[in-house]
């Protein structure tokens, strides 16, 4: 006789309950990122190898993270004087203002204390607080210019080089570093093998430079 039990399908709430706790934990690095990010640049601290030279990547959203910084501060006076008489409503939006502001502050933060660094063991590629990749130079095969504007592409996708980790900054990058071979790198919850890393350095030049020191 046929195992029923044996054919009955998966619970369907296995996988939401996964999604939802793979979210929470994306949130929970996100709000410690933003906290740590906060502390580094209030003690100075950026995170840049000994050696190294920091290469800055924010330019391109700068503009629009201020002005949502700027917004955010305006809205909470405004917010509180129209729910002023009542405490119950105002304490909480209160909180969730000054909540917000200091989380756009601190993404900001995120990406001037955690630059792209150039030094004597290699490349580290990051974003903000959530991306941090170190390319040893044993493992960089080339280092060149190379302009690339792409929407709604994932951040790892395949590439004549390879499996291609994209840093983009408002869809651009403008710097390819290939690999001798693949690097493992964690993203998030996952790790995944990479052949190739595309970033965005405001100071191109500069940062050719500092790998040339590196790489005749």
């Amino acid at each position: 006789m046929t195992d029923l039990a044996s054919q009955r399908p998966p619970a369907t709430g296995i996988r939401p309950l996964q999604r939802i706790a793979s979210l929470g934990r994306a949130a929970w690095r996100a709000e410690l990122g933003i906290w740590r990010s906060l502390y580094r640049w209030l003690f100075r601290r950026p995170r840049v190898p000994r050696g190294a030279s920091g290469f800055s990547y924010h330019s391109p959203v700068l503009t629009i993270l201020v002005i949502f910084i700027v917004l955010s501060a305006v809205e909470i006076p405004i917010i509180d004087l129209i729910v002023h008489r009542w405490p119950w409503v105002r304490i909480p939006l209160l909180a969730l203002g000054i909540w917000g502001v200091t989380w756009m502050v601190g993404l900001l933060l995120s990406f001037l204390t955690r630059p792209h660094a150039v030094g004597p063991d290699g490349i580290r590629a990051r974003y903000g607080a959530d991306v941090d990749v170190d390319l040893p130079w044993e493992t960089v095969a080339s280092v060149e210019k190379s302009r690339d504007v792409t929407e709604k592409a994932p951040k790892v996708r395949d590439e004549p080089h390879g499996r291609t980790l994209a840093l983009r900054m408002q869809n651009e990058t403008n710097v390819l570093v290939t690999l001798e071979k693949p690097v493992r790198t964690r993203l998030g919850d996952t790790e995944a093998e990479i052949d190739a890393v595309r970033l965005w350095v405001d100071d191109l030049d500069g940062f050719m430079t500092a790998v040339r020191t590196h790489i005749p």
